[in-house]
């Protein structure tokens, strides 16, 4: 069985030599033998509890608690529940992180679009950003019905041209397209707002303006009420939807 110094162990943990004299002294961490001229010799085990004993501190528990832990009748099962513990500590703040990255690139990404860059436009973008995930369900949801309307017309077109059955077209066309004035529409038109590019106000058009305007994916041409300027607007999601 290898044993190994002070020196090899405090370097094996990733510590300092006083550090594990300092274990010793307090009695957590007693050499497993001692050499005639007074060298002490530490073994697999003992390297095994200074690791435990490391991760106890980087929890930032007191040495008398450790202590405690270690005389328990059964430390594993106490040190695994910390260890479970601190794992999902690290999951999410490594999430924390990584959304926080996401954040980041899609700023930068957002910021090359662009072309007049003031601190206006950061708060434009900043607005965006916040409610990007909210949006974007918004657009699933219109996206899921689109597909779905279409893929039934599809189907009862398919059945008018292969039986000549034309009502199941009728029906269904009358239904798609009165689900999507009296219910899609008009959902869309309360979890949307718009930003003015000029005064950067965010404001809610009426619902025939917004109807009727035109429009790209991510813009609509729409008269500010604050600034009374006409302009291509960014739509963002309305927080006062929820």
């Amino acid at each position: 069985m290898s044993k190994y110094t002070t020196g090899e162990v405090a370097k094996l943990c990733g510590i300092t030599v006083r550090t594990v004299q300092y274990y010793d002294q307090r009695s957590i961490l007693i050499p497993s033998e001692l050499t005639e001229g007074g060298r002490r010799l530490y073994s697999e085990e003992d390297v095994r509890k200074l690791r435990i004993i490391c991760f106890l501190r980087d929890l930032d528990l007191p040495i008398n608690t450790i202590a405690e832990i270690l005389q328990d009748d059964n430390p594993h099962a106490v040190v695994s529940l910390l260890l479970e513990q601190h794992e999902q500590t690290v999951k999410a703040e490594l999430k924390e992180c990584q959304d926080k990255l996401e954040s980041i690139k899609m700023l930068k990404n957002e910021i090359k679009t662009v072309d007049d860059f003031t601190v206006n436009s950061i708060g434009d973008i900043a607005h965006i950003m916040k409610n990007k995930g909210n949006l974007k369900k918004v657009r699933q949801n219109m996206m899921i019905y689109a597909i779905t309307g279409g893929a039934i017309e599809i189907a009862t077109i398919a059945l008018w041209i292969a039986k000549g059955l034309w009502i199941p077209f009728a029906i269904s066309y009358a239904v798609v397209a009165a689900v999507g004035i009296f219910w899609l529409l008009p959902y869309y038109y309360r979890k949307i707002s718009y930003i003015c590019p000029c005064c950067h106000e965010v404001f809610k058009p009426s619902f025939l303006e917004m109807t009727f305007a035109g429009h790209t994916p991510k813009t609509r041409k729409l008269s500010c009420p604050h600034c009374k300027k006409k302009h291509w607007c960014v739509e963002t999601y309305d927080e006062n939807s929820d």
